[in-house]
């Protein structure tokens, strides 16, 4: 059955996710990876794991995962790798620009997610057959031009539809939901399938009996309401009928990213908060690759033992989405805060976004002169609790690695980061400590590569851009 509010009578929108991204472009990097488990994320102690490759998610690995929990579940050689997000977003434009020559109307939700509106040129009434051939030519496509990357969609009469569909059969699946079909596909899945339900949600309906969408569609609009509440109590029974009448829009613009950290006691040590600001920072700067884009604007947030808070910001002359960038730039915002009375909050956040970065090598730090002023605004608790409902909203998945070099003049070779030998040529950190630095040097058109021990202060080991893998 169809409800009123369904506004199309077509399956005509699509939702394309690629496959275990981050991780797959790192085997297709990387030749001596492919076929083995590898976790891209926050590679210290208190890490989290932003995406684990199929291989590495039969260990039990996933996104969203403690890191050292990722650890003790897959087996001796899987690879932990920090995020490389030029590589990330160079893959990422290649499917953007092929889904906008599908469609002029593609909404980019992340840097490896997208809705397209396969109606936008006037083609109201595709059949199904003809949907299925478009969509399967795009992702023969999509492997092609990004050298074996795979991915799968989803296409319904509704975002909704699309997106849930195109998670039925990862990787490289497609399925289309027909229009009419919409609640029976939504009747045998779990409530979580439900944009809308979280865990917290879930754990609610089920002492309710509820656990499917077909027993969640039993339950009325007005003992929704009065369990979650107006706005949720309504919105859970219009999506549990499939009435998502959204549409696909061009701009979808993210205004910050941010994270924040409340102290179980007052911290008055330097040292654990730019220990904390470095976390924060690494985690922030993992959405920003997701997201695809450099931000200008560097801001922290702290607040007292009196709940005094203060945000201070600093607009830098050239967009960046380097941790170690944003990271200096924080700690000399942190630096110039009074903190001797205890901080309970910290927070990090980044804003003015831009889609490319300028180059930064003339890039000067706070307390050098010709540096805007760094601003300073007090908050009342109202306020404070709205900001703070907004960078919640923004967590990020990775942490510190523990190779994070905390001195500017040191090295900071992270694992899997880009590299080249003027001697050996173009490879990548397998791993450093201890003044060493081992790297594996191959390529994308290569097969396996030698591995390389080097002191961490070689001047012929530089970092390197991410290798070029067209034509593979």
């Amino acid at each position: 059955m169809r409800d009123d509010k369904a506004v199309r009578t077509t399956a005509s929108i699509l939702h394309l996710d690629l496959d275990a991204f981050f991780a797959a472009v790192e085997q297709r990097d990387k030749p001596s990876l492919r076929g083995k488990p590898v976790v891209v994320g926050g590679i210290g102690n208190r890490g989290v794991v932003a995406t684990a490759s199929y291989e590495a998610r039969a260990y039990g690995a996933r996104s969203a995962m403690s890191t050292s929990e990722a650890r003790r579940r897959c087996p001796p050689g899987t690879a932990f790798l920090f995020p490389r997000g030029e590589a990330y977003r160079r893959s990422s434009r290649v499917v953007m620009d092929l889904l906008r020559e599908l469609s002029p109307v593609v909404e980019q939700v992340s840097v490896d997610e997208a809705y397209v509106d396969l109606a936008a040129q006037g083609d109201q009434h595709l059949s199904v057959d003809q949907v299925r051939a478009r969509v399967e030519e795009l992702l023969d496509t999509i492997e092609k031009g990004t050298g074996g990357l795979t991915a799968s969609a989803g296409v319904g009469s509704s975002k909704m539809i699309a997106k849930i569909a195109s998670d039925m059969h990862k990787p490289r699946g497609l399925v289309i939901v027909e229009p009419g079909d919409e609640e029976d596909f939504l009747a045998p899945l779990p409530v979580r399938a439900l944009g809308g339900v979280g865990p917290a949600t879930a754990d609610r309906l089920r002492t309710f009996g509820v656990e499917e969408v077909s027993q969640l569609r039993r339950m009325t609009e007005s003992d929704l309401v009065s369990i979650f509440g107006n706005a949720h109590g309504s919105g859970l029974f219009a999506i549990a009928r499939a009435q998502d009448d959204r549409e696909v829009v061009t701009e979808r613009e993210a205004k910050s990213i941010s994270a924040e950290e409340t102290f179980d006691v007052d911290v008055v040590d330097r040292a654990v908060l730019r220990e904390e600001l470095a976390r924060l920072t690494d985690r922030v700067s993992a959405r920003l690759a997701e997201h695809g884009a450099f931000a200008r604007t560097v801001t922290i947030k702290v607040r007292h033992h009196d709940f005094s808070t203060f945000t201070r910001s600093i607009t830098a002359g050239h967009p960046t989405d380097d941790p170690a960038t944003l990271l200096r730039l924080a700690i000399g915002l942190l630096d110039a805060h009074d903190v001797s009375d205890g901080l309970r909050l910290l927070g990090f956040g980044v804003s003015g976004f831009v889609a490319h970065a300028q180059a930064a090598l003339d890039m000067q730090w706070p307390g050098e002169e010709d540096l805007p002023t760094a601003t300073a605004t007090a908050e009342d608790d109202i306020a404070v609790d709205q900001v703070a409902n907004a960078w919640g909203s923004a967590q990020a998945l990775v942490s510190r690695p523990a190779a994070y070099a905390m001195n500017p003049g040191d090295p900071v070779w992270r694992p899997g980061q880009d590299v080249t030998h003027e001697e050996y040529g173009d490879g990548w950190v397998w791993g450093s400590g201890r003044g060493v630095v081992t790297v594996r040097f191959e390529g994308p058109r290569t097969g396996p590569g030698k591995v390389r021990t080097f002191r961490a202060s070689d001047e012929a080991l530089r970092p390197a851009d991410p290798p070029d893998w067209t034509g593979v």
